[in-house]
């Protein structure tokens, strides 16, 4: 397996099986981080789609990222999952939520739990966000989330735990 840093360079040479590597690699993780945040199969294809649209494009300009190509990948698609957010009103999204809900109570309570938790979510403040995501759905540790934020461990941390204090103060208020 070539080195991410090597990826990097090849791939702003334009060499396909460099590009081909980097899709391969990242697009499976980018699709369950999407998928997580927007709960819909066609949004989280649009957005791994949309994702490395913009990378080619910045590739293309001769710019993009140097290195840490993860992170630059995962908040470029963080960036999208936000503005789609933006774009939808949360009372549109439960509505959807509930016309799809099938016959068993399991089933329908599930559904509910998620949409709970994620108009819970969407009450956090975008680093709260994403740091919730990349940690908890992710699994990424905190050195990796402090560089793709571009921020300090210790922010990192602090966010997470203001986060989940948040998440849980929402949650229950709402129980």
């Amino acid at each position: 397996m070539i080195s991410e840093q090597e990826l990097l360079t090849q791939a702003g040479q334009f060499d396909t099986n460099a590009l081909a590597e980097i899709y391969d690699l990242y697009s499976p993780r980018l699709y369950r981080y999407a998928m997580r945040l927007l709960g819909d199969d066609c949004a989280a294809e649009d957005c791994v789609s949309e994702t490395f649209s913009r990378f080619l494009k910045v590739l293309q300009a001769g710019k993009g990222p140097r290195e840490y190509l993860q992170a630059y990948l995962f908040r470029t698609a963080h960036n999208l999952i936000v503005d789609d957010y933006r774009r939808l009103p949360l009372t549109e999204e439960l509505d959807e939520a509930f016309q799809h809900v099938e016959t068993t109570e399991d089933i329908s309570d599930h559904n509910l739990r998620q949409s709970r938790v994620r108009a819970a979510l969407h009450k956090l403040t975008e680093d709260q966000q994403q740091v919730v995501a990349l940690k908890f759905l992710e699994g990424w540790d905190n050195d990796e989330i402090a560089r793709a934020l571009h921020k300090p461990i210790g922010a990192v941390k602090s966010l997470q735990h203001r986060a989940l204090a948040q998440l849980q103060k929402i949650l229950l208020d709402e129980a």
